[in-house]
Parts: structure tokens; C-alpha cells; sequence
């Protein structure tokens, strides 16, 4: 549950104000873990596509534009893992871009995270405290916990039974209208491209290796699989998905070591999704933030600290992505890292000669 707090909010805004069909929505993401943790045997975060995701909120996108989001997506990762260029783009890219992209994204979660917080100070810090103390527990998982916390809180507000319906609800069979691909590419999957190569494919690929250095996983495997993940999530009503770094922190930070932490989530998902379908979006709606923005937070700290490593002009091509990344999106930060980099390194050369 260590990255449920990049799935939380965009799943109400998904349900709520695009009125996706909760039961497809979480079925599928649920499959989808369970999928990725027999075939990684890792703690591969899914999570939503955020780009996407933040477009179809704020423009109240229907549904059938967002499957079409997802589908045109899957389809581009495939063309890209099958023409090769991802290989290029991981050739040249240096650890120090990597490193910033994923400083951006930290401090772009902290920034979120420390909102959330504010909503009731207090409990924020106790799940951050609770977070810190219960790291390594076997006995008492700090997410578990933490998730415990919340809907005993939503309980004894009288927020949690009230809203709590049991009913088997089937996720809708659906086919991607064609017409709409091109929208919502022009839309947002053409910005949501550039987050996804550098957070969801490079980080993500270099963090593996940081955090399971006998289970590396190629950028072009992931690719893939984000491939089939968006071709076929949609046909069942589920939301265009990715893999992300925050989320694999969460993930590792919160205890989770193995394909069975997947697993497990996914089979939470989808008994919600079939047994609570007709609920969720009202108990998403009482669960306390500030505990989910706790959770945040000591993700984007993790987050930070992969690039303590670097020296020299790295450390500085690192500030640079990541600042940039912050201020306007990862696509420019990428781009100034890699001009910087390339540009130092033969200024450095030629001095040399």
C-alpha cells in the first residue's frame, strides 16, 4: 500500500468527476498488480498516468476519451520498444539526469504531500512519525497501520458505515472508440510521453537495479509491458497506467520485497472494485488526507536521497534537471540536463586537449 498516495486522489477525481465506473477502474488496476508481481516477482508500483490524469480532471474528459488516452499509449510504448529508439535514449542518458528527474519528482511529491498535510497538521505528522518508527516492523507494517488509522478515524467520525454498501458489481465490457485516439493524444498523451520515458522507463529501470541489483529490468521491458497494460486495461474500464519511481519507493520503503506485495494489493483492489464498486468513490471521499499526505512525504524524502552520490559537475546537472523539472515539466528538465551535461563534458575535453 506504499503508493496508494499517488493512486488515491486521481482515483476520486476519476470516479467522481469523469464517472468511470469505480468496479472496471480498480478491477483492472488489481489484475494488473497481480500480473506484474507474477511475471517481476518484484514490488513494481502501477499507478495512474498522471498527465493524463490531471487533463481529464480538470476538462471533465468522458470516460470513452480516456480509454482512448490509455489504448493510443499502449500502442506508442510498443512501437518504441519495437523500433529499438528506447535503447538510444538510455545509452545517452547520463546517471545524473536520471538522478534529477527523480529529485523533480520528490520534490514535486513533497509539495503535494505537505497540502495534504495541512489539512489536519497534526495527523500528518503522526503518520509521518508512525512512517519513521514502524519502518522495519514485521509485526505492525507502517502502511497497514497507517491505512488501519484512517478508516478507524472515518469510523468514529460516522463518516465510514454510512457510506459502506456490499454488492457485486461487474466491470463494464468496453471498446475504445477509434475516433477519439487522435484527441486524446493531441490532448494529453503527447504530454504525458516525456514523464513517462524519464520517471516510469529510466528511473524506474535505475532504481531496480539500485534496489535489486540480481533483478535488473530493461527500459525496453518495461516499455512493453506499459504496452500491454494500456491496451488492454481500458477494455474492461480501467484507466491508462504506468509503472513510476515514487511508487516503487513507497513500495520498498513500506517493506514491500517481492512480487507477493503486488499480489496481495492487487487482490485488495479488486474485491473492492467488485464488492465496493458502488461505494468507493464515498469512502475515498472520508478517508483522512493528511495521513496519505504523511505517507507522501517520506516517499519524496527517499526519493532525494538517491542522489547524495554525486560530485562535481553531476551534482550540478542534477540541481539543474531537477529545478527545471520542478518549474515547468519533466520534458524541458530532461532536455537542459542533457544540453548541460554534453555541453560541459566537451567544453571539459577540449580545455583538456
Amino acid at each position: 500500500m506504499g503508493d496508494f498516495g499517488t493512486l488515491f486522489p486521481l482515483a476520486i477525481g476519476f470516479i467522481v468527476i469523469n464517472g468511470m465506473n469505480p468496479a472496471g477502474l480498480f478491477f483492472m488496476i488489481g489484475l494488473t498488480n497481480i500480473v506484474t508481481g507474477l511475471v517481476y516477482h518484484l514490488p513494481m508500483s502501477v499507478e495512474p498516468k498522471k498527465v493524463v490524469a490531471a487533463v481529464a480532471i480538470a476538462r471533465r474528459w468522458a470516460p470513452e476519451r480516456i480509454y482512448a488516452a490509455g489504448f493510443g499509449l499502449g500502442l506508442t510504448w510498443f512501437a518504441l520498444a519495437l523500433t529499438g529508439w528506447i535503447d538510444h535514449l538510455v545509452k545517452w542518458t547520463p546517471k545524473a539526469v536520471i538522478r534529477g528527474i527523480q529529485l523533480a519528482l520528490g520534490i514535486q511529491l513533497f509539495l503535494t504531500g505537505w497540502e495534504m498535510v495541512m489539512e489536519a497538521w497534526w495527523l500528518g505528522l503522526l503518520a509521518v512519525v508512525l512512517a519513521i518508527v514502524l519502518k522495519d516492523s514485521r509485526y505492525a507494517p507502517a502502511a497497514l497501520v497507517l491505512m488501519g488509522l484512517g478508516l478507524a478515524i472515518s469510523a468514529w467520525q460516522g463518516t465510514l458505515l454510512p457510506n459502506l454498501r456490499l454488492g457485486l458489481t461487474l466491470p463494464p465490457l468496453v471498446i475504445p472508440p477509434w475516433r477519439e485516439i487522435w484527441p486524446a493524444m493531441v490532448g494529453a498523451g503527447f504530454a504525458q510521453m516525456p514523464l513517462t520515458i524519464t520517471n516510469a522507463v529510466l528511473s524506474t529501470s535505475a532504481l531496480i537495479s539500485d534496489y535489486f541489483p540480481d533483478k535488473p529490468v530493461t527500459p525496453r521491458r518495461l516499455l512493453v509491458n506499459m504496452g500491454f497494460m494500456n491496451v488492454l486495461s481500458p477494455l474492461l474500464g480501467g484507466m491508462p497506467l504506468c509503472h513510476g519511481a515514487q511508487g516503487l519507493v513507497g513500495q520498498y520503503y513500506f517493506g514491500a520485497r517481492t512480487g507477493g506485495a503486488n499480489i496481495l494489493e492487487g487482490l485488495i483492489e479488486i474485491g473492492m472494485g467488485l464488492f465496493l464498486g458502488g461505494s468507493l468513490a464515498a469512502l475515498f471521499a472520508t478517508f483522512p488526507m493528511a495521513i496519505i499526505g504523511g505517507m507522501m512525504i517520506i516517499v519524496a524524502i527517499q526519493l532525494g536521497k538517491f542522489g547524495l552520490d554525486l560530485r562535481g559537475s553531476d551534482l550540478v546537472v542534477m540541481c539543474l534537471t531537477a529545478g527545471i523539472s520542478a518549474w515547468q515539466n519533466m520534458a524541458v528538465g530532461f532536455i537542459a540536463g542533457m544540453a548541460v551535461y554534453y555541453l560541459w563534458k566537451r567544453f571539459s575535453a577540449g580545455s583538456s586537449a
